[in-house]
């Protein structure tokens, strides 16, 4: 398990840089157009965000039931603070994400205006790799 945990651990600390670097160059590169708002890279780091949140929020899960394995009335501490951000922070963007990412896949989906879509992805775009980094930091330094 101390392996696979690395492993995530590489996995999304590498999908933070890549997601928010591109996130910070992309209006560098590419010109937004109505036929074309964002830039092809995109349908490449989709699938690769989708899978990350998953695995933030398993890993996120694991590491909120050791936190918590104390039961309910212990005291409130930095690691528990931290572990259930972290869990409800990747719920939070996966709803988002998936949301949004299933709007973009059905095209018949018009309950929503591109400029909310756009806001959402911007949102995602944003806490994705600033909870990716954080879990990916914290499998990498975990011993347990």
């Amino acid at each position: 398990m101390d392996m696979l945990r690395r492993v995530v651990g590489v996995v999304l600390t590498v999908l933070a840089v890549v997601v928010a670097v591109h996130t910070v160059v992309e209006p560098l590169y590419h010109t937004s157009t109505e036929t074309q708002p964002f830039s092809a890279a995109w349908q490449v780091l989709d699938p690769l965000m989708a899978v990350g949140i998953a695995l933030g929020v398993i890993f996120g899960y694991l590491r909120k039931s050791r936190a918590d394995s104390a039961g309910g009335d212990a005291p409130v501490t930095w690691e528990r603070l931290a572990t259930n951000t972290l869990f409800y922070g990747f719920l939070f963007v996966g709803i988002l994400f998936y949301w949004n990412w299933f709007i973009l896949l059905s095209p018949a989906f018009t309950a929503v205006e591109d400029g909310t879509a756009s806001l959402v992805w911007i949102l995602i775009d944003a806490l994705l790799p600033l909870l990716s980094g954080a879990m990916g930091v914290s499998l990498l330094r975990s011993d347990k």
